[in-house]
């Protein structure tokens, strides 16, 4: 089992800058794929980043140069650093556990999410 509580969410205006928090339980983090994910009002849950167990990154292609994804296995958190945040941008972000790539069905274990408001 594991368990995924998100943090660092908030109000930013267009061009700022935020960086979520992942705090993951359980021994195996450093071995588990991890993901975030988004979903606004309306729309679909889509795949935001990807941080994959041999050590590679993937992101969409609407945040590629703008975020980043990273984990810290000795704190078994991952983090999500959100740069030149655009209105667009604004979603519940969620991250998640045990899945691979950016279908959210195939992953095994989520957080609560926290909410991204960016204002224009």
């Amino acid at each position: 089992q594991v368990q995924l509580v998100e943090s660092g969410g908030g109000l930013v205006p267009a061009g700022g800058s935020l960086r979520l928090s992942c705090a993951a339980s359980g021994r195996t983090f450093s071995t588990n794929n991890m993901a975030w994910f988004r979903q606004a009002p309306g729309k679909e849950r889509e795949f935001v980043a990807g941080s994959w167990s041999g050590g590679s990154t993937s992101y969409a292609d609407s945040v590629k140069g703008r975020f980043t994804i990273s984990r810290d296995n000795v704190k078994n958190t991952m983090y999500l650093q959100m740069n030149s945040l655009k209105p667009e941008d604004t979603a519940v972000y969620y991250c998640a556990a045990r899945g691979w790539g950016n279908n959210p069905n195939v992953y095994a274990f989520w957080g609560q999410g926290t909410q991204v408001t960016v204002s224009s």
